[in-house]
């Protein structure tokens, strides 16, 4: 890889974890604390929105994040040639000759 190519790559990658980032706090900053007062008039579960984004939803947010960092960056590795998640075969033999080392 170019030293151009690595610089576009690593700024691709810094763009998508800002970004994921940004998401995150929005929902666990944002939903759970600061507008939890206008989240409360509505209610999922029998639960008060606001509430429920602080305990739970603001898990699920990031569990989804996770996920969708796995397959951007597949996509940003498959765009610069790289060896990506998907390709990883974990090597998986074992010694069959009784060698223990």
């Amino acid at each position: 890889m170019s030293n151009s190519s690595a610089q576009s790559y690593w700024k691709s990658n810094i763009r998508i974890v800002l970004s994921l980032l940004a998401v995150w706090f929005f929902i666990s900053f944002g939903c759970g604390i600061l507008f939890v007062d206008l989240l409360d008039n509505f209610r999922i579960g029998g639960f008060k929105l606001g509430f429920w984004i602080a305990q739970q939803g603001a898990i699920l947010v990031f569990v989804a994040l996770i996920y969708v960092y796995i397959h951007l960056m597949d996509k940003l590795d498959d765009k610069y040639n790289l060896e990506s998640s998907k390709d990883y075969q974990p090597n998986l033999q074992t010694s069959t000759d009784g060698d223990t080392e």
